[in-house]
């Protein structure tokens, strides 16, 4: 028996595409309809059986986490989770003893409390404070105990056996009626910590998605000039984002998902939904200028775009699931939750756009605002457009093209060299919300460190009776000289005396750098040394100390994801395109503009370069996580432009042989259409900007960023340039190597016109040329 033919699983696929396309342009009713009732029914079920959106996820093996369980393990009262409940008053708390005591009390008899700690009743922080200072002999400091020096703020310390966070609205009701005793009284009362992420309001991205929807009508009218055209990309990215966050509700009732999930997802789904439904209308309806039939010109679009749409889309969600790499589940479910409406845009774009496009038949153009266009310029067969004219331009002077995208973005990267990663603390928040209020109360009343204690656990269980005396003098004094820290209270033991605790603040605030340092001082220098000697084991707990064990792993572990990304990308693109230096190109050119991307969030949010603009209070750091799922939802978008523009060159390439050509007739042909999806993926990103949410926030704008520099900068000056350096050698691939890969056709180069006549094989094409 001889061997099949390589392209034969290609013609396969490629023929199921123009028999998917046209089934669903000629069948439109049953393919609408059949949409409709699977959002109803996904709508359904994820009302009845949808699960909630938490944060609640732990890191296994790390110290934070071990002494957390040794903390639950020998004091359950001491363990758990904690959060402020913080008040205020102008005059003296201590004249409200009576309501004080109602309140925790009350508090106590919720479910899931372990304790509330009276502020009033617990024992003075002022010689705790006068211990530590002479000690240390450092300057007077904030009173840092449950009372202000001047009692006018205090904070009942609420000791939870589960995230506080995960309790849902409904638990705050209870909260609310047990504190309110203190209200009446005059009290100003604020949630701190997880119960004041709990009493946030819930995001609403409705604002988000209207501005970014309609600025995506403006452009693709001003584009285009068809209204129906216009308008069709946007529901059917709607419709396709809605049904993938419905099964994405239905996924969470069996998964913890981020609360920030839904809203990445959405960002993430609008944008390719939107891109992907724009490339088949539009190949579209250049196949009905042509005088093709509607049904035989959307079979050929989804067989032409749409296995354009199928490759990028696949690439796209390889990027996405490539963040489990990280070791990290929380971060590899993040981009699980935005891969499924990446899923859900694709299924739409190949079945739902076609079907649309059916429906509407040749009046897709009935109602206009100029002259319909769709891939070419006006004029003869042969493009002679403004954008042919340019790529010839870069034809002549590729090295200066190509020294001015690589110094732009260079220029943008420099921010880069200076990220700090860390965890966005209240203090950032806007006013109006009472995580805020509180954090603004603690620092007033009792210095910034008070916001992030950190809670010191040292195990001595294994240490004999005799030697624990010398074991906390030993740890004492030298946990008093830790530098960076504002206030050390005394080592005091648990109940069972197998466990010493103490806490450490901060002379800075929870995300500043330096509270950083000091946790790894503390983990790396102070606990050895005041445990050295000796069987005992130091650590340092709580969700200060948690967050910058989180922020270290992320950290590590970056340049993996990185590696993980770019090499699947790299070998996709290789499958596609058998160039091996196209697909270094795009890993390079990519990384390229995803370093600028990172420096211009840096350079805002960090730095503090139009943050408050952007409704953030001072400077931050960058959230741990936010690069890494830039990295891998940029380096996938950016593949959309890349194949999009690279399969137009590849088949022009293997139509002429003209390589220097082959650029100039791609980019003719496809820079209206990159241009207008560039423009909306960027409105339908940056208007996520105006989410209360400073993560939302960072990643609107890093996203909006990065397809701005990927679509002007990489795809306008760096591409052409680089591609015309190459030549015929951007197409070479050794033959050994070529033999062991599978073959992908990303554009149908084999597919024939909307008439359905087969074009000649590549191997057909080259032989006759």
């Amino acid at each position: 028996m001889s061997p099949s033919h390589p392209h034969t699983g290609g013609r396969a696929a490629r023929g199921g595409l123009r028999r998917l396309g046209e089934w669903c342009a000629r069948h439109f009713v049953i393919v609408i309809v059949a949409w409709l009732v699977a959002l109803v029914a996904l709508q359904a079920l994820n009302r009845s059986f949808g699960g909630e959106y938490s944060d609640d996820f732990a890191l296994s093996g790390v110290q934070s986490q071990e002494g957390l369980d040794v903390l639950k393990k020998h004091d359950p009262q001491a363990g758990g989770y904690s959060s402020q409940i913080v008040l205020h008053d102008d005059q003296p708390l201590t004249g409200l003893g009576s309501q004080m005591a109602t309140a925790t009390g009350d508090l106590q008899k919720l479910p899931h409390v372990l304790s509330a700690q009276n502020p009033l009743t617990a024992p003075g922080s002022s010689s705790q404070q006068s211990q530590s200072q002479q000690s240390q002999q450092s300057a007077p400091q904030k009173n840092v105990g449950p009372l202000s020096s001047d009692g006018k703020t205090a904070y009942i310390t609420v000791r939870f056996d589960v995230q506080p966070s995960t309790l849902g609205d409904g638990y705050l009701p209870g909260v609310d009626n047990a504190v309110e005793p203190l209200r009446k009284a005059g009290a100003q009362v604020e949630y701190g910590g997880p119960l004041g992420e709990l009493a946030r309001p819930a995001a609403d991205d409705r604002v988000s998605e209207l501005i970014g929807f309609g600025v995506a009508i403006v452009v693709l009218l001003i584009g285009f000039g068809s209204v129906l055209a216009a308008v069709m990309p946007l529901v059917t990215a709607l419709v396709a984002v809605i049904g993938g966050l419905a099964l994405l509700g239905l996924l969470a009732a069996a998964f913890t998902f981020a609360t920030v999930s839904p809203t990445l997802a959405t960002m993430i789904g609008l944008g390719v939904g939107i891109d992907y439904a724009l490339f088949l209308i539009t190949r579209h309806r250049q196949n009905l200028m042509n005088g093709a039939d509607p049904v035989r010109a959307a079979g050929h679009a989804t067989a032409t775009s749409g296995r354009a749409v199928l490759v990028s889309g696949c690439t796209v969600i390889v990027a996405l699931t490539g963040l489990y790499a990280s070791g990290v589940t929380f971060i590899g479910k993040l981009g699980l939750a935005a891969a499924v409406t990446v899923v859900s845009a694709v299924v739409g774009a190949l079945t739902l756009v076609p079907a649309l496009l059916g429906l509407l038949g040749r009046r897709i153009d009935r109602f206009t605002v100029r002259r319909p266009v769709a891939e070419t310029e006006e004029g003869a067969d042969v493009p002679q457009g403004t954008w042919h004219r340019y790529a010839k331009r870069v034809e002549h002077r590729p090295w200066q093209f190509l020294a001015a995208g690589v110094t732009t973005v260079v220029v943008l990267a420099i921010p880069l060299l200076s990220i700090q990663l860390g965890h966005i603390g209240d203090g950032a928040d806007p006013t109006s919300f009472t995580d805020r209020r509180a954090y603004d109360l603690m620092t007033d009343a009792f210095g910034p460190g008070s916001n992030g204690p950190l809670t010191i656990v040292v195990d001595q269980s294994g240490v004999p009776s005799s030697q624990r005396s010398d074991l906390a003098s030993q740890a004492q004094k030298t946990l008093n000289s830790v530098p960076g820290a504002s206030t050390v209270t005394p080592l005091t033991p648990t109940k069972d005396g197998d466990v010493l605790l103490a806490t450490v603040y901060s002379q800075h605030s929870p995300q500043d750098a330096a509270t950083t340092d000091l946790t790894n001082r503390l983990v790396d220098h102070t606990l050895p040394q005041a445990v050295a000697g000796t069987d005992a084991h130091g650590y340092v707990t709580g969700t200060t100390a948690a967050q910058v064990d989180f922020r270290d792993i992320v950290a590590s572990r970056l340049p993996l994801i990185i590696g993980v990304v770019v090499g699947l990308a790299f070998l996709i693109i290789l499958a596609v395109f058998r160039g091996l230096l196209v697909a270094l190109k795009a890993a390079v050119l990519n990384v390229l503009s995803i370093a600028a991307s990172y420096g211009v969030v840096v350079a805002v949010f960090q730095w503090g370069w139009g943050g408050p603009a952007l409704g953030v209070h001072g400077r931050v750091p960058i959230e741990s996580y936010v690069p890494m799922m830039m990295f891998a939802i940029i380096f996938g978008l950016s593949m959309d432009y890349e194949i999009f523009l690279l399969s137009r060159v590849h088949e022009n390439w293997m139509r002429t042989k003209d390589a220097k050509d082959s650029v100039a007739h791609a980019l003719e042909i496809t820079a209206r259409v990159i241009t207008c999806a560039a423009l909306i993926m960027v409105s339908v990103f940056a208007a996520f900007i105006v989410s209360d949410n400073i993560v939302v926030k960072m990643l609107g704008l890093g996203l909006a960023v990065s397809v701005l520099i990927d679509a002007t900068v990489v795809r306008l000056l760096m591409v052409p340039a680089v591609m015309t350096l190459l030549g015929r050698h951007a197409w070479w691939t050794p033959r050994w190597l070529d033999r062991i890969m599978p073959h992908i056709d990303a554009e149908g180069d084999h597919e024939g016109g909307p008439d359905g006549v087969s074009a000649p094989a590549p191997a057909e094409r080259e032989r006759a040329s």
